[in-house]
């Protein structure tokens, strides 16, 4: 006769700040409802639900009758609900100030919302430092689930892992429960007995046991072939019946009934850790493909692997923002943005207006810290572009209702120079109450975010293509493919975890990896060869020198009306030493203006040189006919995702329609100019794909050196969001005429 085991079956609902609304309806349709149909019918399964609180205010608006369904579950006692940071951000990114902050004001609306005390939280993706335990008490949580990985990694045996452990950070005591990973590769892709089965063996093996499933709701629905296997095959009704055929010695509870009758194992100090998947992403793609190599190899060849592997505690999360200089930037903008919320809080001379937009500022803080953009592993994440833009655009928000708690004129100009980026180097940041521009002189004098205030864009938010481990994995997959199909075989993929899956979005992705050479930002300086075609600078080849990386000097010409920042840099062409000094000015007279200098100096009288600059623009996606390319007469040219090679080039355009969105660039002296699209192959839920970052657009000239050995170009960017503009007055007066609440009007246009 089998003894006793709590089970807890705690799941995690989420959908990102930024993804797309049909995104979530559909997850609501294929995974949450039904969910909710089926486990209702259960009433003798409780079990515990997080929702992040992004998906949570889009269901309140989208299908309040799902919230009372759940508010009614929770009152039977089916339900426990369980909090977390609001917006569910990494903890490790961002300040101990927001952690708690976040956390208490997602408890709040939760009791308030389902009627209830909140005890536990959810830890997003499970990262873990040790000092969390001490934010997360200060919250007012008393519990959470992390994943047995944890545990393992910091010396814990499996067998010591049923039941919780309760951890400590400066006398404050937090209760953890260790997740099973068991549990997640078995539900709900194997069949329910299987599970049965393994619960029978701790059973009959620990007494008082206590096991617990913690993991993402999408699995039940939304992740490819899940629907179909978990509904329609009726796997979660078989799972259910299952646990409940077997009620007689599997008690199915909750983390606070556990709490408040089961004591704990003891004390454990938790290392930092994630979820083992988790772990591998983070570390750098050479590093993880030898993981992954070893693994294998000793998995097969070192009978004592199982036992040695718990102590390989693969990498450490804030290192996603070393693997990715964009992530870094986006982490660097919202401390900013956080430390000057943090500041104005402790004046004591704001009024109430100001105050109540302290917090809408906060509140766009909060959003824009949501986890899913800062990383990637098996889902897009950071290569999703509509997931950056939605950083930014909550920054941008943030940024300007700041500037209009601090500033009294309507127009303005300023700049600001300090390691912007945290990389121990200096930045500098050109603003007026239209834009902000900024710039990294010493990574070759780039401009590498460009915010419109109005249309609450990063123009530059791109992302470079770089070597991911999974790469090798579309090539083996697609070699093996043509190799079936030169045998007339069809390979065909099961319902398996998320981490198996082999799948083309597109066909032949393997032909369209491609790795940058240099950071696709923008004034990104090149010499090239004299007679370099564009199918090999496309390539990345021809470059002479090292321009795009060197370091450059800065300067700071201010007046009233305008600023100017003038950057020098010396390098190597061939032979010769030359000088590049290129300035850019921003003004209060022409607030959407960018204008641009390039002067050389010291070039090899009566040689060909062959210079261009490079521009990056992203958040306009191509392929779609409403934004495209225009010429100096206002001709389209073509969508964003075409090759465009053009002669004679006085300006050039790119539209947006649907953001309201025209950038323009006017040359000085008439260029050949080469654009084309920067596409990634990345790793998402439902298969590799290929992703439209941004393009590339660069105007370049060969010419003969003159007597003097220099020569000039001047260049002018004009940002035209007037369409943009229209539409949020439009919107505005549609709002004030239903007698409807609107969003705040942005502080300055």
């Amino acid at each position: 006769m089998a003894g006793n085991v709590r089970l807890i079956l705690a799941f995690h609902n989420h959908q990102p700040v930024g993804n797309f609304d049909g995104v979530f309806e559909q997850s609501y349709q294929e995974s949450y409802l039904p969910f909710l149909n089926v486990l209702q019918e259960y009433p003798d399964v409780p079990f515990s639900l997080h929702t992040s609180g992004s998906l949570l205010e889009w269901l309140q608006t989208a299908h309040p009758e799902y919230i009372d369904r759940v508010r009614s579950l929770v009152a039977q006692n089916q339900i426990e609900i369980m909090g977390g940071a609001f917006y569910e951000p990494i903890l490790a990114n961002i300040p101990r100030r927001d952690r708690i902050g976040q956390i208490r004001m997602y408890t709040e609306h939760l009791e308030s919302l389902f009627k209830t005390t909140v005890r536990g939280m959810w830890v997003p993706e499970r990262v873990w430092e040790p000092s969390f335990a001490g934010d997360i008490t200060a919250a007012g949580i008393r519990y959470t689930i992390l994943d047995d990985h944890h545990f393992r990694a910091g010396g814990k045996k499996q067998e010591e892992l049923f039941g919780y452990y309760v951890t400590e950070d400066e006398g404050r005591l937090l209760s953890v429960f260790p997740g099973s990973e068991r549990l997640r590769y078995l539900i709900p892709f194997q069949d329910p007995y299987q599970t049965v089965e393994y619960l029978r063996e701790i059973a009959n093996t620990y007494e008082d046991a206590v096991v617990v499933f913690g993991d993402d709701g999408e699995k039940f629905g939304t992740w490819p072939e899940t629907y179909k296997h978990v509904y329609e095959d009726r796997w979660l009704e078989r799972f259910l019946t299952a646990l409940r055929e077997n009620d007689s010695w599997i008690k199915v509870t909750t983390p606070s009934e556990t709490l408040d009758h089961v004591a704990p194992q003891g004390s454990f100090y938790l290392p930092n850790a994630s979820y083992r998947e988790m772990t591998e992403w983070a570390l750098p793609s050479e590093s993880q493909a030898e993981l992954h190599r070893l693994t294998h190899q000793e998995r097969h060849d070192d009978p004592d692997w199982e036992k040695l592997k718990q102590y390989s505690s693969g990498g450490f999360w804030r290192n996603f923002r070393v693997k990715y200089s964009e992530s870094n930037e986006m982490y660097a903008r919202a401390m900013e943005v956080s430390a000057r919320i943090a500041q104005l809080e402790v004046r004591n001379d704001l009024n109430s207006d100001q105050t109540e937009l302290l917090e809408d500022a906060r509140r766009c803080l909060y959003r824009s810290q949501c986890n899913c953009s800062f990383w990637h592993g098996a889902f897009g994440g950071l290569y999703l572009p509509h997931l950056r833009n939605a950083v930014y655009s909550n920054l941008i928000e943030a940024d300007g209702i700041l500037e209009q708690i601090t500033r009294t004129e309507d127009q303005w100009v300023d700049v600001l120079v300090g390691d912007l980026n945290l990389d121990a180097r200096q930045e500098v940041r050109l603003s007026n109450h239209r834009m902000v521009a900024m710039f990294s002189p010493a990574v070759g004098g780039h401009m590498y975010e460009l915010d419109l205030r109005t249309c609450k864009s990063n123009l530059l938010a791109t992302l470079n293509r770089r070597h991911e481990a999974y790469h090798e994995k579309i090539f083996a997959h697609a070699q093996n493919m043509r190799d079936a199909a030169a045998r007339g075989e069809q390979l065909h993929d099961n319902v398996s975890s998320i981490h198996d899956l082999v799948r083309f979005k597109q066909p032949d992705l393997d032909k369209k990896i491609a790795y940058d050479k240099w950071e696709r930002k923008s004034l990104v300086d090149h010499f090239m060869q004299p007679g370099l075609s564009f199918e090999d600078f496309h390539k990345g080849n021809g470059i002479v020198g090292n321009f795009a990386r060197s370091t450059y000097e800065a300067s700071i010409r201010r007046g009233d009306s305008e600023i100017a920042l003038e950057m020098r840099g010396r390098g190597d062409v061939g032979q010769q030493n030359v000088e590049i000094r290129k300035s850019v000015t921003i003004s209060k007279a022409r607030p959407n203006e960018l204008v641009i200098q390039y002067q050389l100096f010291d070039l090899p009288a009566g040689d060909t040189i062959h210079f261009g600059m490079e521009f990056n623009f992203a958040t306009m996606p191509g392929g779609a006919s409403d934004r495209y390319y225009y010429d100096s007469t206002g001709v389209q040219l073509g969508t964003l995702d075409s090759l465009q090679q053009l002669d004679d080039v006085e300006r050039i355009g790119l539209v947006d329609e649907w953001q309201g969105l025209d950038v323009s660039l006017e040359i000085s002296q008439n260029a050949t100019l080469w654009a084309f699209p920067i596409e990634t192959i990345s790793q998402s839920e439902s298969g590799f794909e290929l992703v439209h970052q941004s393009v590339a657009v660069v105007p370049h000239w060969e010419f003969v050196v003159p007597e003097n050995g220099s020569w000039s170009v001047d260049l002018r960017l004009v940002l035209d969001t007037s369409l943009a503009r229209a539409r949020q007055l439009g919107e505005l007066g549609e709002a004030r005429r239903n007698q409807q609440p609107a969003e705040h009007e942005d502080a300055v246009v």
